[in-house]
């Protein structure tokens, strides 16, 4: 045993140094864990701190990690094997730091722009620039964490050094990124500088993509219809369409109100109707200025428009708050202005076919109808006696 400890002793010795290093690199991490979370929990109750448990366990693991190439050194006899062995314990502390750093760093941004959204929106205020910088800052510190990690590896560092000069940032982002990318990108960045629309805005892009914006993001723009459905547009191309902001100024809506009566029907009878039935509808909103109402101009103009083949189309505007509201007033006066029209005697003209046979053609299609009958009898025939 003696022989044991003299042979090995500065091995031993190392190790239960190395061993206690970790034990107590480990205590502390704990309880730096415990201190950060009971501060978190204190000044930000109901929100989970999932950085700092992150951070826990990365450094467990990175203090391991450390401990177990430590003790490997006294397995190494060549001093060039030992001086290899040092280079990757300070790369692999010096990756361990970069990464606990970047988290924590990207951690500290996502809840500095979360916490200032939330203040904004209990305000009323417009967070669409900053929900869309935080993308861009996220994506800066990873980045950014990304190329320092790079620099630790030799063939790596002529690389990182080139995207961390001047204009290297963009160089690097052109050459990995596609055009369709950076395309996105830029798109992106023109909405939020021009501001076509923002957060929380109705849009129209076309018939089939009518919602409100709920997100922009560094590719895409997301907007939410009304069957709650998330629809996805790159930022390129709804930086290219004509859309209907309806939020955008003004956010009253005229809505025009539509009907087709047939050529005998009371014109004067219908207009008055589709009238009244728009002044009594809830969110119809007065427009008229003072002027109108000093001349008794009518809330809700009614006007005939067209006069079609079958029909003579009449069309009332009428005012709403916002366009839900319209939209729901549209669909309210299409069924009470029908059942209107219904009790009043008022007809909603519908195409009708008039066929008219030729008095050989008519023969031909009786004998053809006749044949066939008589086929299908013949046909059904031969199956039952064959089934016999």
């Amino acid at each position: 045993m003696t022989e044991f400890w003299n042979t090995y002793q500065d091995n031993i010795i190392w190790s239960a140094i190395v061993i206690i290093t970790v034990l107590v690199l480990r205590f502390l991490t704990k309880k730096l864990h415990d201190w950060l979370e009971r501060r978190s929990i204190k000044k930000f109750p109901g929100e989970e701190p999932t950085t700092i448990h992150l951070t826990q366990k990365i450094l467990n693991a990175l203090w391991i990690v450390l401990g177990i190439m430590a003790i490997s050194w006294n397995f190494m006899d060549e001093a060039r094997v030992k001086e290899v062995a040092v280079g990757n314990f300070g790369l692999v502390l010096y990756l361990g730091i970069i990464a606990v750093v970047t988290l924590v760093t990207a951690s500290l941004v996502q809840t500095w722009f979360k916490r200032t959204i939330k203040e904004r929106t209990i305000t009323n205020q417009d967070t669409t620039s900053y929900k869309f910088l935080r993308y861009i800052a996220i994506f800066g510190v990873y980045f950014i964490g990304g190329l320092l990690i790079l620099i630790a590896f030799e063939s790596m560092r002529s690389f990182a050094a080139t995207a961390l000069g001047g204009a290297g940032v963009l160089a690097v982002v052109a050459g990995v990124a596609s055009q369709e990318a950076l395309s996105n990108l830029v798109g992106g960045l023109f909405i939020i500088a021009f501001k076509p629309f923002k957060l929380g805005d109705i849009i129209k892009v076309d018939e089939s993509m009518v919602g409100t914006v709920s997100d922009i993001t560094l590719r895409h723009t997301v907007i939410r219809n009304y069957e709650n459905k998330m629809i996805v547009i790159p930022n390129s191309i709804i930086n290219k369409e004509k859309l209907i902001n309806y939020d955008l100024g003004e956010r009253m809506c005229c809505q025009w109100v539509e009907v087709g009566i047939s050529y005998d029907s009371d014109i004067d009878l219908a207009k008055h109707i589709m009238r009244e039935e728009c002044e009594d509808h809830p969110n119809l909103v007065d427009n008229r200025s003072e002027l109108d109402k000093y001349n008794n101009v009518k809330k809700v103009v009614v006007r005939v428009i067209s006069l079609d083949d079958s029909s003579i189309t009449l069309r009332a505007w009428a005012w709403a708050s916002n366009f839900g509201a319209a939209f729901e007033m549209k669909c309210d006066l299409y069924e009470s202005i029908k059942k209107r029209f219904d009790k009043e005697g008022i007809s909603i003209p519908f195409p009708h076919r008039t066929m008219v046979f030729k008095e050989e053609q008519f023969n031909v299609l009786k004998y053809t109808f006749s044949n066939s009958e008589k086929t299908n009898h013949i046909q059904k025939d031969k199956t039952e006696t064959k089934d016999e």
